[in-house]
This record gives structure tokens, C-alpha cells and sequence, in this order.
């Protein structure tokens, strides 16, 4: 069998044929079973179909779009507001050095 490569969709008026799919299968190299070729031809001619039905639609007039939806910020603007007290925070912890946490070594570091 000999692969065409790609086809125009609008062009296409039969569809995919068991031993296309047996083709790509072996380029993928998928080991499938008759009845997994069987299934996927089904499922593939449909995909096709609906990607040629697709391809028909008359688009002149939509603007191209990034997201169906319009998007906009959900999140609080920054705003600046009085942090904790650093010293009663530190009395906190179980141990502090220097205005900082102080944590155990990791990874074989020397304290």
C-alpha cells in the first residue's frame, strides 16, 4: 500500500480504509489486534468526518480567538498592609538566630 500523505478534508469522499489504519498503526509501531483495527477504523473515519464537517464552516467573518470565553483578573490588586510583628514571631519558633529562623542543617551542611 502506498500512503498519499496529506489530503485535503473537504476533498475527502471515502473514508479511512482498514489497511490506512493497519499503516499508521506499523509507523507508530502499535501491535494492534483485527478487532482493535476494526474498532479504530470506525473511530478514526468518524473523527475524520467530523473534522472535514469542521473544515466546511464558513469562518470568514469570526475573528480568530485565543479562549472562547473573556478572561479577566479574579485576583485582589496588591496592596500594602501591616505585617506581622517580626519579633513576636520569632519568639515563636523553637529556635532563632539573628532576626531569623533557625532550622537544622540539610544535606550534610555544617550549622
Amino acid at each position: 500500500m502506498e500512503w498519499s500523505g496529506a489530503v485535503s478534508l473537504g476533498a475527502m469522499t471515502q473514508r479511512i480504509t482498514r489497511d490506512e489504519v493497519v499503516h499508521v498503526a506499523r509507523l507508530a509501531r502499535l501491535s494492534l489486534s483485527d478487532a482493535e483495527i476494526d474498532e479504530f477504523t470506525g473511530q478514526l473515519g468518524d473523527i475524520l468526518e467530523h473534522a472535514a464537517d469542521i473544515e466546511a464552516l464558513d469562518v470568514g467573518d469570526v475573528e480568530p480567538t485565543s479562549h472562547p470565553l473573556p478572561m479577566v483578573n479574579v485576583l485582589r490588586p496588591d496592596e500594602l498592609r501591616p505585617a506581622l510583628d517580626r519579633d513576636l514571631l520569632l519568639s515563636q519558633a523553637p529556635a532563632a538566630e539573628d532576626g531569623q529562623f533557625r532550622v537544622p542543617p540539610i544535606l550534610g551542611e555544617e550549622p
